[in-house]
């Protein structure tokens, strides 16, 4: 069973279509008897297999989240073709393991995520955005993504890490590497699959991978020596502790899956109460009551993390489909947010929606964000700050998009206030 190319989900193009066309087609997607199955396309260097399942609604993405036993994040998760080793050294997190590897690293990752750490951490966030706003009035509207959306996740990750303030716009620079690894405005070549620009992206990406692990593997050098309370120091110390490789590795997955994807959330979610000022004055008009709501809805609607890929560890029947050992599926989560067989009137943005069991953190299950409350917090004093002190605030224009089939990304925002 096939679409037209306008619909193939495994195609680049595909991805540079408009948001509305491309919910068009997972919308006809969900209709379908079961789901389809995509050609993969083989990547120079780096290769490919016959292709993956399309689980675009939300049962299937629930149930393949919940049994991961069958639906394996290992040899890759991040990635539709298996990662080779030599990308794998940076980017193969432990997103990418099953139990018990994945349950030990968790285990000793999760340090940072406890009640108590993010407790503390909650005058630091109001600061942080306090200070982010006052640079924003001072240089005056221009990019809310350069400005704003993106300054605080960056500070709030490396400040956890104990990277100097120095080096966050670095960071910054080399997750939009990472990320926009088939963008040209990242890559500087056209997003085809020629072998000259392959080799120019696979290049850059292999730097900022190195870039970002080396900077991680000097710090956790730095507090084996002379330990200092941060996070680096809790992973690299102690009974269960991180070598150097899983140290960069962990900080690359932080870094883009902490950073990345708030500052998409909160980008977006400019945008969507620009356009709707309806919810944007019921939130103002009840902020405490309506921010934690609000901003799951943001996460429903725009879904920074589009999909993640499984593979299946045996013959496995599901919601009435067949599949076979060692098939490729690919959840993709902004689809399954939008599934009316779940959501009411789901291309609605309501930010009075409950229950709203989206899966904008991943779907239940052993991999299910660890940071989830920590970008609520983050999100909650964006907006709290934003909306209190520049009260004209809005987006103007539509958003740049990033061309990518992983992470629903903004790139440029214009703003004023």
């Amino acid at each position: 069973m096939t679409l037209s190319a306008d619909f193939d989900l495994s195609q680049i193009p595909f991805w540079g279509l408009p948001q509305s066309e491309r919910m068009e087609a997972f919308r006809r997607l969900r209709q379908m008897d079961r789901p389809v199955f995509m050609r993969e396309q083989v990547v120079p260097f780096i290769g490919g297999g016959p292709g993956f399942y399309a689980l675009v609604r939300h049962a299937d993405v629930i149930e393949a989240s919940r049994n991961a036993a069958v639906f394996s994040s290992e040899p890759c998760s991040n990635s539709i073709p298996d990662m080779p080793r030599w990308l794998s050294v940076y980017f193969g997190s432990m997103i990418n393991m099953d139990d018990p590897r994945h349950a030990r690293l968790r285990r000793i990752v999760s340090r940072a995520f406890t009640p108590r750490i993010l407790a503390k951490m909650e005058a630091d966030l109001a600061r942080a955005a306090a200070e982010i706003v006052d640079r924003a009035i001072e240089e005056g509207p221009g990019d809310f993504v350069a400005q704003v959306a993106a300054r605080l996740p960056v500070r709030v990750i490396c400040d956890m890490m104990g990277i100097p303030a120095e080096s966050h716009d670095l960071v910054l620079q080399q997750t939009n590497v990472i990320l926009g690894n088939a963008d040209p405005e990242y890559t500087g070549v056209a997003p085809d699959l020629t072998r000259r620009n392959v080799a120019k992206s696979l290049a850059k990406l292999l730097r900022a991978g190195y870039t970002l692990n080396r900077l991680a593997a000097r710090l956790g050098d730095e507090r084996r020596k002379r330990p200092t309370g941060d996070l680096v120091s809790l992973l690299v110390n102690g009974e269960e502790r991180l070598t150097p490789q899983q140290l960069g590795s962990f900080f690359i997955l932080l870094v883009v899956a902490g950073s990345e994807t708030t500052r998409n959330a909160i980008a977006q979610g400019l945008k969507l109460f620009t356009d709707h000022p309806d919810q944007r004055a019921l939130l103002l008009g009840n902020f405490e009551g309506l921010i934690g709501t609000a901003c799951d809805e943001v996460i429903r609607y725009a879904t920074p993390v589009i999909q993640f890929r499984r593979t299946l560890t045996q013959d496995y029947a599901m919601n009435g489909t067949s599949y076979r050992k060692g098939d490729k599926v690919l959840l993709f989560y902004n689809s399954a947010n939008r599934d009316e067989a779940v959501f009411s009137d789901p291309d609605t943005f309501d930010i009075t929606r409950d229950p709203n069991p989206h899966v904008g953190f991943g779907g239940p299950g052993p991999h299910y964000c660890l940071g989830a409350h920590l970008a609520r917090r983050e999100m909650t004093v964006m907006f709290r700050e934003l909306f209190t002190r520049l009260p004209r605030l809005r987006s103007v224009g539509e958003p740049d998009f990033l061309l990518s089939n992983f992470i629903n990304g903004v790139k440029h925002l214009r703003y004023t206030f």
